[in-house]
């Protein structure tokens, strides 16, 4: 991400704005991918379990946002584990990464996009 001052929404409530940054929506994505089971790491980042004693650049690693009137895609690059079902694993990561953006954050997902960068065969 190139930049943690872009907002990709603002919204006026009764009581003040809320404002979303581009990178809070591509930490969304990665920590929801490495939630899937059969998902090593995202590129250029580190395991889930680590991921709470580094910053937030090195948990958007990996990932690409792009948002056009508050509608998002999202691209993944991602190791998956091995021995797990290629197709079926990125299904799971589709659906939880779509779920957790929407939820969270109220956008619309329409694309989240899938690059297999590697395999790891050791945990």
């Amino acid at each position: 991400m190139d930049s943690d001052n872009i907002i990709i929404s603002k919204e006026e409530r009764g009581i003040g704005t809320v404002q979303i940054a581009d990178d809070v929506v591509a930490m969304i994505a990665s920590l929801a991918a490495t939630e899937i089971e059969g998902v090593s790491s995202m590129v250029g980042n580190i395991t889930n379990e680590l991921m709470s004693k580094v910053g937030m650049k090195k948990l958007t690693k990996g990932v690409k946002v792009d948002i056009l009137e508050n509608v998002v895609t999202v691209d993944l690059a991602v190791v998956l584990e091995y021995g797990f079902n290629i197709p079926k694993t990125c299904q799971k990561v589709q659906e939880k990464v779509k779920t957790a953006i929407e939820t969270m954050t109220g956008l619309t997902v329409s694309d989240v996009n899938i690059r297999i960068a590697g395999v790891s065969t050791a945990k």
